[in-house]
């Protein structure tokens, strides 16, 4: 594993908790986004069709909009890398499929057996389960509990110094003299870290790791990324990686995202936390027993869709 890999996964465990998600560091360097398609190249979006609108037949049946709907949802993650015409005609060709295959099945009286009658029943309470948490959801986020919320933890969170640094990685402490002499002698940085040094993650950025604050790095490194001054280079670092030669560009406080750049990370919390609140009140009011036979025989472990939300992290603006 890289120097860089490493500080992104350390970086990542820091959304323990909301106040996390809105003073997480910043990444090691912002990728430049794509170019984004002229409107001329852009292809109009349709119009969505009527729910009743027959999309095709089988033996007179139709098979309507609304049909396809429902099948689109359940073949979203299937349907990720589609574009719009080709989710439509995989949907629909699914959902012939589908219905010549339940046809086919009612005729060999599959559906008449007591395992499939309990299946259908599970199929049921989860689809009613779904539309209760959704149903939920929607009443939850709200754009007042939502400002409240960051309004919130934002005035309780506390100043955190961050610096921005580069480094460069060298197997070896020789090495690392080599470097010195190089830049000594005022040669730029970037230059130098794009020549020599090993960390792939950061040496074609001239080194450059962005901005974090402390715990995100390895003790080492970070020890004296926070004494050294802006425009500064330290003396060789040596940690598990190898050696580094570092320099800060800057140093600031961490400043606390805007609420838009937060918004989906905020509204998925909110989600969360009002689906299992709700999951938990229909627990406390409801008599529940389990018979020695149904008793856990190892620790409980969270419900998939219920368990209690973990706040993910937010990158703080540049």
């Amino acid at each position: 594993m890289t120097f860089s890999r490493l500080a992104s996964r350390q970086r990542a465990a820091l959304g323990a908790t909301l106040a996390l998600l809105l003073a997480a560091g910043a990444p090691a360097m912002a990728q430049t986004p794509p170019p984004a398609d002229t409107p001329a190249a852009a292809a109009p979006k349709a119009a969505p069709l009527d729910p009743s609108t027959v999309l095709a037949t089988i033996d007179g049946q139709p098979v309507t909009a609304g049909d396809v709907a429902v099948a689109t949802e359940d073949l979203e993650q299937s349907m990720a890398s589609m574009t719009e015409d080709q989710r439509k005609d995989y949907a629909l060709n699914y959902l012939i499929d589908l219905k010549l295959a339940a046809r086919s099945a009612e005729k060999a009286k599959l559906g008449d057996s007591d395992e499939f009658r309990k299946r259908l029943d599970y199929l049921k309470d989860r689809a009613l389960m779904e539309e209760l948490l959704q149903k939920e959801a929607k009443a939850a986020v709200t754009d007042e509990r939502m400002r409240k919320l960051y309004e919130d933890t934002a005035k309780n969170m506390k100043p955190e110094e961050e610096v921005h640094a580069r480094h460069i990685l060298v197997k070896t402490e020789d090495e690392a003299k080599k470097v010195e002499e190089r830049l000594a002698k005022g040669e730029d940085f970037a230059k130098v870290a794009n020549d020599v040094s090993i960390d792939p993650g950061s040496a074609k950025r001239g080194g450059d790791l962005g901005f974090f604050g402390r715990g995100q790095m390895v003790p080492a490194f970070e020890e004296v990324a926070f004494k050294l001054e802006p425009n500064k280079v330290s003396d060789p670092v040596k940690t598990q990686f190898g050696y580094h030669v570092i320099k800060i560009d800057e140093k600031r406080t961490r400043p606390v995202p805007p609420f838009e750049q937060v918004r989906p990370q905020i509204e998925n919390y909110v989600v969360r936390t009002a689906q299992q609140d709700l999951v938990l009140k229909l627990r406390n009011d409801a008599k529940i027993e389990r018979t020695d036979a149904g008793k856990p025989s190892a620790p409980p472990v969270p419900l998939p869709g219920v368990e209690a939300p973990a706040a993910p992290q937010a990158d703080a603006p540049k």
